[in-house]
């Protein structure tokens, strides 16, 4: 059975701290499965049959299953129901891929499907004592990594910081900081690009930042790129000391935004009058070490290519998140491809846009969708590394 995505929108992308500070995390959530609503008329939003986000975090605004309170804060009928689901930095994609088996099993026909991350508005939080009467306390920052460790699995597997799993690479591929800084650069400068000729254009939607005083701000360009000469790159300080080489610069960035998703059978197709974009072939997960987590899209696509019976030359576009450019050059290295294939983010990746941890892969899928129907391209590939060790994939062809 076809599964279509009949329409795809994000928010902007904020920086932390920054045009998206403000914007409760279920809020931003809504804002997209608003947008879709809007701009698809002929759907009966009680025909709807679920509403599927990822979330990384969900320990605060994000808690008490968010893709529920976002639909309702979207006017969505009560009656249709909302799951949030968590494959970290893949739970977006995740997401979509849920929708589509659902679909294809004809458990359902009309899902919105996407993710959300406030990675700004991410709280602290605090352990309870084990003992009556504990005075220990441990509180932990939810932004980002590991918190309550098991000792166990930090025994059988290690606990490396996202960082040190790159560092980890860049050792066993023999990565040079020269080679990180020039696709991080070759990344900003792709973004740069795509953002003056409006290239985004066809996937944004602009969110309104109310104000104490006066009209609200208009947010409707991502605001974490940032175009810095390559010389300038190699001046900055390594995070993990002088030995190391990954920088501030040539990893993602702490982000927000939301992205949204309307996944249709045939049937809803015809029904609502709804237009496809995409069908989606397919999608596979692996696992690796957690201490090499960004080797994970290579595992993944081979599944993945090996259940559709595709190569990689069959795709004209390859989304590949860019956690670190130290990641990104391993899978596509291990992968055979060249450093600079023109089809790998041709729009800029991660390292530029950022990376809200929950909507990352909703934006890669979304992105590629606008690709295959502006660009008039066949086949995209979507994919993305996972940390505790995973990787994803996704195909998708144009309609």
């Amino acid at each position: 059975m076809k599964v279509y995505i009949c329409d795809a929108v994000r928010t902007p992308i904020g920086k932390f701290g920054g045009s998206l500070a403000t914007v409760r995390t279920d809020d931003l959530a809504a804002i997209p499965i608003r947008a879709l609503m809007e701009r698809n008329p002929g759907i009966e939003p009680e025909a709807i049959d679920d509403v599927i986000l990822g979330c990384a975090n969900q320990a605060g605004e994000d808690n008490r299953n968010v893709a529920r309170m976002a639909l309702l804060l979207a006017g969505i009928p009560d009656k249709v129901p909302g799951v949030t689901v968590n494959r970290l930095c893949a739970s977006g994609m995740e997401a979509i891929g849920a929708a589509a088996r659902m679909i294809r099993a004809g458990e359902a026909e009309l899902i919105i499907a996407g993710g959300v991350e406030s990675m700004t508005r991410a709280p602290f939080v605090m352990a309870k004592g084990e003992i009556a009467f504990s005075r220990k306390t441990e509180i932990y920052d939810t932004t980002i990594g590991w918190r309550f460790v098991n000792k166990k699995l930090a025994k059988q597997y290690g606990v490396d910081s996202m960082i040190e799993t790159a560092e980890n690479l860049v050792k066993e591929y023999n990565i040079s900081r020269e080679d990180q800084d020039m696709f991080a650069y070759k990344s900003q400068h792709k973004t740069a690009k795509a953002q003056q000729d409006g290239l985004f254009k066809s996937e944004l939607i602009p969110v309104a930042i109310p104000q104490r005083k006066g009209e609200p701000i208009i947010f409707e360009q991502d605001e974490h790129p940032r175009l810095t000469p390559p010389e300038k790159l190699a001046t900055l300080n390594p995070v993990t000391g002088p030995e190391g080489t990954v920088t501030a610069a040539n990893a993602s960035g702490v982000n927000d935004g939301a992205a949204a998703l309307i996944i249709a059978s045939e049937k809803a197709v015809k029904q609502y009058g709804l237009k496809p974009l995409a069908s989606i072939l397919g999608m596979q997960a692996a696992g690796v070490p957690p201490r090499v987590m960004g080797i994970g899209p290579v595992p993944a696509i081979h599944k993945l290519l090996k259940m559709l019976t595709l190569q990689l030359q069959d795709f004209d576009t390859i989304e590949l998140n860019e956690a670190f450019a130290a990641q990104a050059l391993a899978c596509i290295r291990e992968l055979g491809l060249n450093d600079f294939d023109a089809r790998i983010n041709p729009l800029g990746g991660a390292i530029a846009l950022g990376h809200p941890l929950g909507m990352s892969g909703a934006r890669l899928v979304t992105t590629a969708t606008h690709q295959l129907v502006d660009n008039k391209r066949d086949k995209a590939l979507c994919t993305m590394c996972v940390g505790v060790g995973q990787g994803v994939a996704m195909a998708l062809e144009r309609v």
